[in-house]
């Protein structure tokens, strides 16, 4: 399934359909640590299938879907059965409004099962069936038709795993507005997290006093608002390390942080490793 790893970095060849490949998978073979660029969608259809990915092992059954998102290390041992392996150039999607907020919301791995995530798993294990029959089909649009299920599957994540609408303490009249506002605040941080941003800077931009804003984006996230712009600018240091020609020293500034010792620390604490030693380890 893997045509072409350069140490544990794979390249996506896209064949048919430009950017989107899909496996109806049946191979009893184990696939090493490997890691792309492309999002990867796994379901399967017969028999479970594991899978471990940033640390964590993922017993699939039939009919869950694990999201592995973009740069993530992760590795299937060989397992009987039938399985489908999904791959998907996103990066258009970041011009489509709110997608870009969602995609960086998105752990490493999301599972999405019938117990975790009730209300949208039917809808999500049918789209990717209808995915697997597009690609396959000889229908003209195709790789238009297969964009739309996959804004679908993330509109519907985006609103049911990845955004906590019920967490503000305000009434019900009022959670759209705090919804909407916090999604437009998460999406600058992420353009913008390389960037001098305070606190203020984003308490101004939601209309919010600095202390009514700390509290309503915590209760969004999950992690206060310097939690939140650190992991961004971490992840955006994971994509400037892969490339070898870039100094650490020149990562660190490129990601926001003011001195290489501020980013070293934040960046172990993060990731639980150097960022030297994370460029070993993708340099396979």
């Amino acid at each position: 399934m893997i045509e072409v790893l350069n140490g544990i970095r794979e390249t996506v060849v896209y064949k048919e359909i430009k950017s989107f490949l899909l496996f109806d998978n049946t191979d009893n073979e184990a696939y090493p640590d490997h890691w792309h660029t492309p999002l990867e969608i796994i379901m399967p259809l017969e028999n479970p299938y594991r899978i471990s990915c940033s640390d964590s092992d993922y017993l699939l059954q039939e009919g869950d879907l694990l999201i592995i998102n973009s740069g993530v290390i992760h590795s299937m041992p060989a397992m009987p059965g039938e399985r489908l392996i999904f791959q998907a150039d996103f990066s258009l999607l970041h011009n489509v409004a709110d997608i870009e907020s969602t995609l960086s919301n998105i752990p490493s791995a999301l599972l999405v099962t019938p117990e975790s995530a009730p209300a949208i798993h039917e809808q999500l294990k049918n789209l990717m069936l209808d995915i697997c029959k597009e690609y396959f089909s000889d229908s003209i649009l195709i790789s238009a038709s297969i964009y739309s299920k996959l804004i679908e599957m993330l509109v519907l994540i985006g609103r049911e795993c990845t955004v906590n609408t019920a967490a503000f303490d305000v009434t019900r009249t009022k959670q759209k507005e705090y919804t909407e506002k916090f999604i437009a605040v998460c999406k600058y941080i992420h353009e913008h997290c390389t960037e001098d941003l305070s606190l203020d800077d984003a308490a101004a931009l939601a209309g919010f006093s600095k202390y009514h804003f700390t509290r309503l984006f915590k209760q969004f996230t999950g992690v206060s608002f310097y939690k939140y712009l650190n992991r961004r600018r971490i992840e955006h240091a994971e994509m400037l390390l892969v490339d070898p020609e870039i100094s650490i020293t020149e990562v660190a500034l490129q990601s926001g942080f003011s001195s290489l010792s501020a980013f070293i620390r934040m960046f172990k604490l993060i990731k639980g490793c150097t960022p030297t030693e994370f460029r070993n380890m993708y340099e396979g």
